[in-house]
């Protein structure tokens, strides 16, 4: 069997992301906390968006991929600090997946993407 060569413009990586839960545009400062070799490292940064199952943000300094980190930031009902797991990061953004959020905060999330 003869396989058949592609020419590098023709083979291209797609890739498509499905999200379990809708984001809107959420724009605040944050602060995320995170542990490294040197003890709690406080990095801020600005989020970009918001759902019920995470935030992407543009963060100052360094956070991992599989790091766990707390998040502090504001929203209309008052102050939230969320627990997050990093998903993916580059030198422009961040994506974490939130974990372990309160009923209450997540119908604080659910009702500003409700309003968007």
């Amino acid at each position: 069997m003869q396989s058949q060569a592609h020419p590098a413009s023709a083979v291209r990586e797609v890739r498509v992301r499905f999200r379990q839960h809708p984001r809107a545009f959420f724009s605040v400062p944050i602060m995320v906390r995170h542990l490294s070799r040197g003890g709690v490292k406080i990095t801020r940064g600005i989020s970009l968006e918001l759902g019920i199952g995470g935030l992407g943000a543009m963060v100052q300094g360094d956070v991992e991929v599989g790091d766990t980190v707390s998040i502090d930031f504001q929203m209309t009902k008052g102050p939230l600090t969320a627990v997050a797991i990093v998903r993916h990061t580059s030198s422009v953004r961040s994506g974490v997946e939130l974990v372990g959020l309160t009923v209450a905060e997540g119908g604080w999330i659910s009702s500003f993407i409700g309003k968007t």
